[in-house]
């Protein structure tokens, strides 16, 4: 007479098991990092079996997000939930800063320059002269600036008058020599979180993840 078979059952799930699933979880884009080390993963929680992970996207209208969602609740559903809610939620945003010290390392790895601490990204030259008044012309002609909006106030003009900044993007070294010798040579990458730029010290084009 053989022995009543024991039911294997799956260990408790943790929240600390969960983050080391995600953990192997990579963006589709940059496959050699992590949605945990990107900073996408806001939270995780664990109600028995039942688990939920909030997700912030790099960029309103990331193509990858759909993926890397599918992909986070397979591996939830792996370690024996029987349920896996992936919300994604956008307050707080998600800014570049978050991107882990050795994803960067790992970017640079596979000639993705990281992006530099937002702060950073750009240096800004701001004259803060006050803006002389703008007054109305009694009787603007039709279609003349000032006759569209009440009190003769034309937003484009007004727009220039009051820009009073200057903004220079912040040298981005080159991952493959590191050199900053480098120019942006095209703002819209093959995706939307990425800059094309060329390095003049190796010759070498390469891109760079965006600051946020």
């Amino acid at each position: 007479m053989g022995r009543p078979r024991k039911e294997s059952r799956m260990p408790a799930i943790t929240p600390a098991a969960v983050w080391a699933a995600l953990d192997d979880v990579k963006d589709p884009e940059i496959p050699v990092v992590s949605v945990v080390e990107l900073g996408i993963v806001q939270s995780v929680s664990v109600d028995a079996d039942r688990v939920t992970v909030a997700i912030t996207p790099t960029f309103t209208g990331c193509p990858a997000l759909h993926v890397m969602r599918a992909e986070i609740a397979d591996r939830v559903l792996a370690l024996g939930a029987t349920s896996v809610d992936v919300p994604v939620v956008l307050d707080p945003p998600w800014t570049s800063d978050r991107i882990a010290p050795a994803a960067r390392e790992r970017m640079r790895s596979i000639g993705l320059a990281p992006p530099p601490p937002a702060r950073r990204a750009f240096r800004a030259d701001i004259d803060l002269a006050p803006v002389p008044p703008r007054t109305a012309d009694p009787t603007p002609e039709a279609g003349a600036p000032g006759a569209s909006r009440p009190g003769g106030f034309d937003l484009s003009a007004g727009l220039a008058s009051a820009t009073g900044a200057t903004f220079e993007a912040a040298p981005v070294a080159c991952p493959f020599c590191g050199s900053i010798d480098t120019t942006v040579a095209n703002a819209f990458g093959p995706t939307i979180c990425r800059v094309l730029l060329y390095c003049h010290a190796c010759q070498q084009p390469f891109e760079q993840f965006k600051p946020l």
